[in-house]
C-alpha cells in the first residue's frame, strides 16, 4: 500500500476539522457561534462564556470557563471555533455530543436535569425553539422523565436511536 493510500485509509484527519461539514452544518455552527459571541465582537471569550451561562441561569466558576478557553490554541474566532468542534465531533457519536450538551446543565452531576429545564432549553429563543406542537410530539416520544426529572443521558439515546422518526409516522 502506497503512502498516500494508508494516509487516506486512516481515520485520523489532517489539517483542518471544519472540511468535513456541510454547508447547512456550517450554517447552524455560525448560529450556535452567533449565540455564544454574547458581546458581537468576532471572538467568544471568557466574559462571553460567562454571559452565556448567565443568561440560562447559572454561574460558571471561573476554572471552568479558563478551561474551555485553553482549549484554543489562539482567540476564539468562527474558524476556530469551528476546527474546534471538527476535533472534538471526529469520532464522537450524535448520542455523546447531546449527552455532552445536557450535562452542562446538571449542576449536581447526578445524569439528571429538572423537565422545566429541559423545556427552557428546548424553547430557548437563542437557537432554534421548539415550538408547542414539537414539544407535544417530544412528549408522545416518552422521554425518560420521572418524579419531575430527566434522565438526559437515556433521552440523548431515545433522541438518537429514532424516536422522532416514530413520532413523525405517528
Amino acid at each position: 500500500m502506497s503512502k498516500a493510500a494508508k494516509k487516506k485509509s486512516s481515520k485520523k484527519r489532517s489539517g483542518s476539522e471544519a472540511a468535513q461539514f456541510d454547508q447547512k452544518t456550517i450554517q447552524e455552527f455560525k448560529e450556535a457561534f452567533g449565540i455564544m459571541d454574547q458581546n458581537k465582537d468576532g471572538v467568544i471569550d471568557k466574559s462571553d462564556l460567562k454571559d452565556l451561562y448567565a443568561s440560562m441561569g447559572q454561574i460558571a466558576p471561573d476554572s471552568q470557563i479558563e478551561a474551555m478557553i485553553k482549549e484554543a490554541s489562539g482567540p476564539i474566532n468562527f474558524t476556530v471555533f469551528l476546527t474546534l468542534f471538527g476535533e472534538r465531533l471526529t469520532g464522537t457519536d450524535p448520542e455523546a455530543t447531546i449527552v455532552g450538551a445536557f450535562a452542562m446543565f446538571d449542576k449536581k452531576d447526578c445524569g439528571k436535569i429538572k423537565e422545566d429545564e429541559l423545556i427552557k432549553i428546548l424553547q430557548n429563543k437563542r437557537g432554534e425553539p421548539l415550538d408547542e406542537d414539537e414539544i407535544k410530539a417530544m412528549y408522545k416520544g416518552k422521554p425518560p422523565i420521572e418524579g419531575g426529572e430527566v434522565d438526559y443521558k437515556a433521552f440523548a439515546h431515545l433522541i438518537t436511536t429514532g424516536a422522532q422518526d416514530e413520532l413523525a409516522s405517528a
